[in-house]
C-alpha cells in the first residue's frame, strides 16, 4: 500500500537534485570570498611597497634609508592619511568629497590667525576641528536632506572653502608663533623616535578601523552603499547616517589641518592642494570600492604610504613631479581594472 505524500514531501523531492548541484557560498574558491580578495589586495601592495622600498634603497641608499628620511615620510603620510581615514568611510557609503584639501586650507589659515593664536595650543586645535566640523555639516546637511548630488555639494564646498581662505589670509603666510605646538614638530618631542604626527595618523586609523568593522555604525555604513533603498527598508536612517560620514570627514581634515600646521609652522590658503585627488586614489588602489558597499581602512593607510614612498624617491632622484603624477596615474587605473576583475570574479 503507498503511503500518501505530503506537498511539503512533494516539493523537497523536486528540490532535491536542484540542491544538490547547487553551489554553496563555502563552494566558492576560497579566493572570491570578500575576505581573501582583501587579504590578497593588502598582500600585493605590501609588495608594491617592499618594491618600492627596494628601488629607494638602491638608487639613494644613503639619503633614502636614513632613519630621518624615513621619518619624514611617514610624517607627510600622517597628514593626508588622516584624510583619506575619513574618505574611505565617505566612499564606502557610495559618496565622494571633493572638498576636504579645500576644508584642510581653510581650518589651516582659520586656526593660524593671531586672534586665534592668542589662545595658544588649545585655540589653533579647537578652531581647526571646530572649521572641520562646520564644513563637513555643511557638506552633510546639502547632500543628506537638501538632495544634492555630492559631487556638486562638496564641488561648491571646495570653491567657497578656498575662496574664504584666500580671503582671510589675503595671500599671506600666517607664521605660527605659539611654541607649544612649534614644539610638537622637532625630533626633541618624538617619542622612541616616532614623531607625535605619525602617533596621531596611528590613533586615527586604529579608531577609523574600529568603527567601520566592529561597530553598527560601520556595517550600516557599508549598508548604504550597498543599497541605500534596502538600507531604508531595513530600518536604517539613511539621510542621517550620510550627515554623520560627511561630518566624520570633517573632523579628519580638521585634524589633518593641526598636523600641517605642526609640520609646516604655518597656515596658507594654498594648504591641502589636491588632497581630494589623492585621498580618492589612495582609497581606490587600497580595495575601497568607488561604487560603494565595500571599503578597508587597512589598504588606504597602504595605499597612502605607496604614494607617499613614490613622492619621496621621486623628489631624492630629482625626477620632476609630471613623471610622478603620471606614475600615479598609472597606479589608479591599474588599481581601477584590478577592482572590476576581482568583482566579476566575485559574481562568477
Amino acid at each position: 500500500m503507498t503511503q500518501p505524500v505530503s506537498p511539503a514531501q512533494q516539493q523537497h523531492q523536486q528540490d532535491g537534485p536542484a540542491l544538490a548541484t547547487a553551489k554553496t557560498p563555502t563552494d566558492r574558491p576560497g579566493w572570491r570570498k570578500l575576505g581573501m580578495r582583501l587579504d590578497v589586495r593588502n598582500m600585493s601592495l605590501l609588495g608594491v611597497l617592499a618594491v618600492l622600498v627596494a628601488v629607494g634603497g638602491f638608487t639613494k641608499p644613503e639619503q633614502f634609508l636614513d632613519s630621518s628620511n624615513l621619518q619624514l615620510v611617514l610624517t607627510q603620510a600622517s597628514v593626508i592619511g588622516v584624510v583619506t581615514v575619513g574618505m574611505t568611510f565617505v566612499i564606502t557609503s557610495g559618496g565622494i568629497d571633493l572638498s576636504v584639501g579645500a576644508i584642510v586650507a581653510l581650518a589651516s589659515v582659520w586656526a593660524t590667525t593671531l586672534a586665534t593664536q592668542e589662545y595658544g595650543f588649545a585655540g589653533i586645535l579647537f578652531t581647526a576641528v571646530v572649521v572641520g566640523l562646520g564644513c563637513g555639516l555643511v557638506n552633510g546637511l546639502l547632500i543628506a536632506y537638501g538632495g544634492m548630488v555630492p559631487f556638486i555639494a562638496t564641488l561648491a564646498m571646495l570653491a567657497s572653502a578656498r575662496g574664504l581662505a584666500l580671503q582671510i589670509t589675503d595671500g599671506k603666510t600666517q607664521i605660527v608663533t605659539v611654541e607649544s605646538v612649534l614644539d610638537l614638530g622637532i625630533p626633541d618631542s618624538y617619542v622612541l623616535g616616532i614623531p607625535p604626527l605619525v602617533l596621531v595618523f596611528a590613533v586615527v586609523t586604529v579608531v577609523g578601523w574600529l568603527l567601520l568593522n566592529r561597530t553598527t555604525f560601520g556595517r550600516r555604513t557599508v549598508a548604504v552603499g550597498g543599497n541605500a533603498e534596502a538600507a531604508r527598508l531595513a530600518g536604517i536612517d539613511v539621510r542621517r547616517q550620510r550627515l554623520y560620514l560627511y561630518l566624520l570627514s570633517g573632523l579628519c581634515c580638521g585634524i589633518a589641518a593641526f598636523l600641517l600646521i605642526i609640520l609646516s609652522g604655518s597656515g596658507q590658503n594654498t594648504n591641502g592642494n589636491l588632497y581630494e585627488l589623492d585621498a580618492i586614489a589612495a582609497a581606490i588602489i587600497g580595495g575601497t570600492l568607488l561604487s560603494g558597499g565595500r571599503g578597508t581602512i587597512v589598504g588606504s593607510v597602504l595605499g597612502v604610504l605607496v604614494f607617499t614612498t613614490i613622492t619621496n624617491i621621486f623628489a631624492l632622484n630629482n625626477l620632476q613631479s609630471d613623471v610622478q603624477q603620471i606614475a600615479k596615474g598609472a597606479i589608479i587605473v591599474a588599481a581601477v581594472l584590478v577592482q572590476r576583475r576581482t568583482a566579476r570574479d566575485g559574481e562568477a
